[in-house]
Order: structure tokens, then sequence, then C-alpha cells
């Protein structure tokens, strides 16, 4: 029943980062871009820990996967609310 949960996280996830593709290519804003690297990169590790790992997601580089992949949300948010030195 995990391996279905993880599978529906990870089909989710990378589904996800094609909208914000999408999203990117309409507007070319890298507030997407990375949204859509941060969420594929959530994707392909699900699929990763499902394919090899044996439930033992204690080890650091999960937490390193995943703290690059909010490291990305957080900088996208950061880079869009500060403020932008002006064109002459």
């Amino acid at each position: 029943m995990t391996d279905l949960l993880t599978g529906a996280i990870a089909m989710a996830s990378l589904v996800i980062a094609l909208f914000f593709l999408r999203f990117w290519r309409n507007t070319s804003d890298r507030f997407f871009l990375y949204f859509a690297l941060s969420f594929f990169i959530e994707g392909l590790h699900r699929v990763y820990s499902a394919l090899h790992d044996d439930g033992g997601e204690d080890s650091p580089l999960h937490y390193l996967i995943r703290l690059l992949a909010y490291g990305l949300i957080l900088w996208a948010i950061l880079e869009k609310n500060l403020p932008r030195a002006k064109a002459r």
C-alpha cells in the first residue's frame, strides 16, 4: 500500500512540475522555473526511494535532497519579493 501511495505522490509531483514548466514557458518568470525544478526533484526522489530504498528514509541523503527542493521554493519566493534594481 505504501508503494501505491509513493507512486501517486511521485506522479502528482511530476505533473505539477509540468504545469509549472508550462507557466514558465508562457511568462518567462523564473519563479515558475524554480517551482518546477523543486517538484521535479521531489518526484524523482520519491521514485528513487520507492525503487532503491527499503523504507529507510532516515539517511542524510534523503534530507539533503528535500532540503534542496524546499530551498528552491524558498529562494523563488524570496527572489520574487526582493526589490529589484531599477534599469536606467
